[in-house]
Parts: structure tokens; C-alpha cells; sequence
């Protein structure tokens, strides 16, 4: 079936279906309306959850126009503001920063160039909004992102146009693939030269069309103040996702007066967007669950906003319930119900719940590979719920037998309430099931090898997460530290731990963490709180820059480096899988591995010295006895720190089940020690 959607090409605009000329360069709607497999594009053809696709009844849309009319008028200027220009005409520059003014924005994450100098200049003119200044690109929206991600509101960054635009496409596909609202501004060459190859010009509507909900490309100053009202209700409505917005350089310095009443015109998407849950689709569940006798609950990322209604559904059914990476946090890791994280790196109890589950009540997830490995074999036995509030992801990996497309809090409101009325007694209808676990969880306990002679990384997160009670906000890189800092800290409430899933980015923990310890210093709106960047050494050095960053701005930014010397997930996956041959993953000294040798002046790069460089206080730890006061140490010490630990290449993250394996050929057992 085709599906038309509005085009653009760089410098030359195509319209559509009756889509303003401002660009909508791809105006994608919230994931579910698709044109193929890969390409998400608003159209006029939308995929329901049933998996056909149909237009919807007129009632649907109606009910849909209410929910999305409802949300902007809720969510549209909650700050008090007055133009400080009244009716005089002010620069293009001006709008922008006034029109985020109107949306609530205090804190942007933004770096300065010649297309984009004149919004920085706007920026000093604001009394409301503080940018703070990354050392890169991709450090400013990895930061801007953290910032959303701890808060649940918009991330804000600022780039200029060409090197400047293009170091943002990383952080857009990261925000992109964990569903993370941000908008992204970049400052673009003036119109005239725009198509002719002129200095620092890149076409980054076109480049980031497959990697954001939507772009725009300003070409008329009128539009600004509707196009930044319309990027952070995409952003933020429906699956929420990074939004561009291209301003050249030209629009920011052009003199206008704006009209700030001018209305979005989004109709096609907000049409698109899934109506409130009917109490009819959440009977269905309800019938699910009293047939069932060994149910699971699996939720995600798409749970973050819906901790208590999460909870409740827990606490009634009393079912064993499993996390991906994305939702850890939302029902407490240390609850006796909690089976903890399912997947490639998750418990063996969450596994084999599920794999001998006959339902799975899937909330707010996409069934991903690194959940499912084999996709046929992974619950195999079990009749699937699905709850999600994109329709794009029901049935696209596994088949539901309940799909509901809904927002997964509204959603178990209304579920929590048919509860007490038609099955009040859920958990003693489960009672054999919940023994069954229990003992898994008996049989197969998380564990890691007791070592004195070294420091092994499962031992040091685990006392990071006793001397912070699990209070802290986790941030991290990509790599064994990142699963393992999943594994051994404890998440009791949602928002906290902060990392790359679905793209899985390097150098993400150290500017994310910034970004969190801005939005938690205390002073805008959150309380403070501590952040803590579990990092790998490999992964920090990709972003390490914005150490300058956390000790200008005095961020209360702590950093427990994990240095083992080597990229270690790539090397655990050598020894499993490549008979241990050593292809490019040693970081340090080719002439003396300190692992080897012993001597702590074979360590390379010296962290504690770049550290001190930057003006961070620093320290190594080595030895075993020395490593609870050095944590202590550095959570007492006032703004930023880094500690580095040294601790052992060897040791594998396990639980694991190879991609693409299933439950029945889990690794629980061995490491770089042993050959395979």
C-alpha cells in the first residue's frame, strides 16, 4: 500500500498533503504510523494494533483529537512570561530563545559557532534560561539527554551548522532509539547559500531524517515561534523522540514581531496518536490473567511515568515480575517479587520465568533482540499482553494475543480498578507458580567470583550501592561495566539509572552524568542529589573532555572508573567466541601490560593525572581493603571526583546468553581464564 508522506529535499522544499512550506522534512508521527519495516513517517495510512492497516473510525479520531487537545492545553506555557519587547520588532535569534522561554525551558546544553553565534548572543539577553558549556557536540547532547532522561522533561541543545550539527547525530539516534524527548537546535547557513557547498554547510535535515521524530527547516521567521511549539509537543507526546530544528543564519538575524497565538498544525499527527484505553481492550487482560497460572510481568522504558500504577498492578496480582535495562528502577530491584533484569545479561530466574511463563504481560517494551535472542523460542509457551503506546512495536517481533495500544499508565489505572471487582484474588490463584520462582531464585542467585587479591568490578558496585543506599543517580558508559553496574546496583525508584540502551553509545556516562547533576543541583526544581558515572576506560576517554566542563560549572559529578585496560565486553566475547585472539582491544602500554608486570607506572593513560589536569580531584585504588574508603572518600569529597579503580580483565558479565541463543544455553560460569 502507498503511503505518501511529505518530502524534502535539501534547498528545495516538496509539499505534501497540505504541509506547510516550513519544511516538515519528515513529520514523523509517534512511531506507529509506517510507511515500511524501517522508516517511521507520518502518512496517511496508519498501522493499528491489530496489524492491518485501516483509517480510523471517526470516533477513534475524535477521542484522540480530545486526549492530544487536552494534553497541549495542560502542558503549554506553565511558566508565568511577558515579552520584554512588548510590540517591538526583535531578532530572529530573540524568538527562538523566547519562544523556549515560553515553553518552560531553563537550562540548555550549547556550543557556539558561526551559524549559531547569534542564538548564543540571544541567550545572554535571557534572564531565565542557563547554557551550559560542553568541551563537544556530542558532549552537549548526551548531557541534554541525561537531563531528560532523570527528569522526564525536554533536553535542549544548541549546535552551529556543518562539524557542529553533524556531532549531534550520534546523541539524536541514541534519544531516537530509547524513545527520549529532546529537541535539538543547529544554526544553518543563510538561505541564499544554502544548496551551493558554501563553508560549513551540511544538509542536516536530510541526514537526520531516519534518526529523529521530525525536522524542520526555517525558512520564514514567522514560523518560529509555531515550529518550536510544535517540536516540543512531538518530542514529548505519544513515544516521545528527538526533534531538529535548522534555523539559518540569516533567520536569526532577520527583525520581526511574533505572533505568538499562531496555532500548531499538526493535525495529521495528533489524529494519529492512540486514543485513551477503552475499559472493553483491558477486560480482555483481565481474562488473561485469571486463566493464566504462570504469569510474568515484563516492563520497560515506556513504564518511567507510570512508577505507582506499575506497583500497584504488582502488589495485586502478587506475579513475578522482570525489567529490561530501560526500566530499572520503576518497581524496586530488592523487592522479594522483583525477578530483576531479563535478557542476554539478565537473571537466570527472570529467564526461565519466562520461558516457562504461559502469560507474558508485556508493558511499555519492543521485544528486543538482547531480551529475546532466538525470537521463536523465547516465550514459547506463554500467550503475550501487549500494552504499548506504539502501535508499530505490537506484533512486530512477537505476536500478541491481547494488543492494546494505549499509554501504559492510563492503561493500568483503569486495569488496577477492574482488578478489585473481577479478580480480587489473583496472588493465591498464583501461589504454586510464585513457589516455583522462588526456589529458582534459591537454586540460581546472582553471584560473583570473592577475590582478596584483586578488586573484582561486581564487588566495587556493590559497595558503591551500599555506601549510597541507592540513592544515587547511576550514569554510564557502554560496555561490562554498564551490565554490570545493571546487576549489582541497587534501583529502587525510576529516573535513576541513566544509560545507552538501545544504541548502545561510548562515551556516554561522563556528559550524561552532567547533564543530571544540572537538573539535580538543587536549584531547578529537583532536590540534590548525588550522580554517579560508572565508567569503563575505554568508554571514558570518548567524551573525557567534559571533565572541564563538570569542574567550571562545580558539578556535583562523581566518577568510579572500572579500568581493566582493555575494551572488555569485546574482549569477553573474544575469549567466549574467538578462542581468546586479541583483535584490537588492548588500550595501554604494548610494551608492559600492567596486568603483567605489576608496576603501577605501566598503567596507561595515567586517569588520575588527566583528572588533576583538569582540576578534578583524583585517586587510584588497587588493593582490596583500601576500596570502601576510597568510595567514601569520594562521595564526601564537595564537586566533582574520580576514582579509579584497577580491577581485572578477565572477569565475564554473566549471566549470558549468546545472541541469538535461547534460555537452555545460558552461561552462568567461567572467564578469560579458562579457554572454550
Amino acid at each position: 500500500m502507498y503511503c505518501p508522506h511529505t518530502t524534502t529535499q535539501f534547498g528545495k522544499v516538496t509539499q505534501k498533503l497540505g504541509v506547510p512550506a516550513v519544511l516538515k522534512s519528515s513529520v514523523k508521527a509517534p512511531k506507529h504510523a509506517t510507511c515500511n519495516n524501517r522508516q517511521r513517517t507520518v502518512s496517511v495510512c496508519a498501522k493499528l494494533a491489530d496489524g492491518g492497516r485501516k483509517a480510523q473510525e471517526p470516533e477513534e479520531i475524535r477521542r484522540a483529537r480530545q486526549a492530544a487537545q487536552a494534553a497541549v492545553q495542560k502542558d503549554s506555557h506553565k511558566v508565568d512570561w511577558t515579552d520584554r519587547y512588548g510590540n517591538e520588532p526583535r531578532k530572529g535569534s530573540d524568538i527562538l530563545v523566547q519562544a523556549l522561554e515560553r515553553e518552560g525551558v531553563d537550562v540548555v546544553f550549547a556550543y557556539p559557532g558561526g551559524a549559531s553565534m547569534e542564538i548564543h548572543q540571544a541567550l545572554t539577553r535571557s534572564d531565565s534560561i542557563t547554557n551550559y558549556l560542553c568541551r563537544h557536540e556530542q558532549g552537549e547532547i548526551f548531557a541534554a539527554e541525561g537531563y531528560a532522561k532523570c527528569t522526564g522533561k525536554v533536553g535542549v541543545c544548541i549546535a552551529t551548522s556543518g562539524p557542529g550539527a553533524t556531532n549531534l547525530v550520534t546523541g539524536l539516534a541514541d534519544a531516537m532509539m530509547d524513545s527520549i524527548p529532546l529537541v535539538a537546535i543547529t544554526g544553518q547557513v543563510p538561505r541564499r547559500f544554502i544548496g551551493t557547498d558554501a563553508f560549513q554547510e551540511t544538509p542536516i535535515v536530510e541526514i537526520t531524517r531516519p534518526i529523529t521524530k521530525h525536522n524542520y527547516l526555517v525558512l520564514d521567521i514567522k514560523d518560529l515561534p509555531r515550529v518550536i511549539k510544535e517540536a516540543f509537543y512531538l518530542a514529548k507526546s505519544g513515544r516521545p523522540g528527538p526533534v531538529l530544528v535548522d534555523v539559518p543564519k540569516d533567520i536569526q538575524q532577520q527583525l520581526a514581531v511574533p505572533d505568538w497565538e499562531t496555532p500548531m498544525s499538526i493535525t495529521a499527527y495528533i489524529n494519529r496518536l492512540p486514543p485513551p484505553p477503552e475499559v472493553s481492550q483491558l477486560m480482555a487482560v483481565v481474562q488473561a490473567l485469571k486463566a493464566a497460572k504462570k504469569p510474568v510481568i515484563y516492563y520497560g522504558g515506556g513504564c518511567q511515568d507510570a512508577r505507582d500504577e506499575l506497583r500497584e498492578f504488582a502488589r495485586k496480582t502478587g506475579i513475578p515480575i522482570t525489567s529490561t535495562l530501560m526500566g530499572l528502577g520503576v518497581f524496586p530491584s530488592t523487592d522479594p517479587q522483583s525477578l530483576n533484569m531479563l535478557g542476554m545479561h539478565g537473571t537466570v530466574y527472570a529467564n526461565y520465568a519466562v520461558d516457562q511463563a504461559d502469560l507474558l504481560v508485556a508493558l511499555g517494551v519492543r521485544f528486543d533482540d538482547r531480551v529475546t535472542g532466538k525470537l521463536d523460542a523465547f516465550a514459547s509457551r506463554a500467550s503475550i499482553v501487549h500494552i504499548d503506546i506504539d502501535a508499530a512495536e505490537i506484533h512486530k517481533n512477537k505476536h500478541a494475543r491481547v494488543p492494546v495500544c494505549a499509554d501504559v499508565k492510563a492503561s493500568l489505572r483503569i486495569l488496577n480498578k477492574l482488578l478489585d471487582v473481577e479478580a480480587p484474588n489473583l496472588a493465591e490463584q498464583y501461589k504454586a507458580w510464585i513457589d516455583e520462582i522462588t526456589e529458582k531464585k534459591k537454586e540460581f542467585p546472582m553471584r560473583y567470583p570473592e577475590r582478596e587479591d584483586v578488586i573484582v568490578p561486581q564487588h566495587a558496585i556493590q559497595v558503591l550501592g551500599e555506601e549510597t543506599k541507592g540513592e544515587a543517580i547511576i550514569t554510564t558508559g557502554v560496555g561490562q561495566h554498564q551490565m554490570w553496574a545493571a546487576q549489582w546496583y541497587p534501583y529502587i525508584e525510576p529516573r535513576r539509572w541513566i544509560s545507552s540502551g538501545g544504541l548502545g553509545s561510548m562515551g556516554f556516562g561522563l556528559p550524561s552524568a552532567l547533564g543530571c547533576a544540572v537538573a539535580f543541583d538543587g536549584k531547578h526544581g529537583f532536590e540534590k542529589r548525588v550522580v554517579v558515572d560508572i565508567d569503563g576506560d575505554g568508554s571514558f576517554l570518548m567524551n573525557v573532555q567534559e571533565l572541564a566542563t563538570v569542574f567550571i560549572e562545580k558539578l556535583d559529578v562523581k566518577v568510579l572508573l572500572l579500568n581493566n585496560q582493555h575494551l572488555g565486553m569485546v574482549v569477553q566475547w573474544e575469549d567466549r567466541f574467538y578462542k581468546a585472539n586479541r583483535a584490537h582491544t588492548y588500550l595501554g602500554k604494548r610494551e608492559s601490560e600492567w596486568h603483567q608486570s605489576g608496576n603501577e607506572a605501566d598503567i596507561y593513560p595515567d586517569f588520575v593525572m588527566m583528572a588533576k589536569s583538569y582540576g578534578v580531584p583524583s585517586q587510584r585504588v588497587i588493593n582490596k581493603p583500601d576500596l570502601r574508603q576510597a568510595i567514601r572518600t569520594m562521595l564526601d569529597t564537595p564537586g566533582p571526583y574520580l576514582l579509579e579503580v584497577m580491577v581485572p580483565h578477565i572477569e565475564h558479565v554473566l549471566p549470558m546468553i549468546p545472541g541469538g541463543a535461547t534460555f537452555k544455553e545460558i552461561i552462568t560460569e567461567g572467564d578469560g581464564s579458562v579457554k572454550y
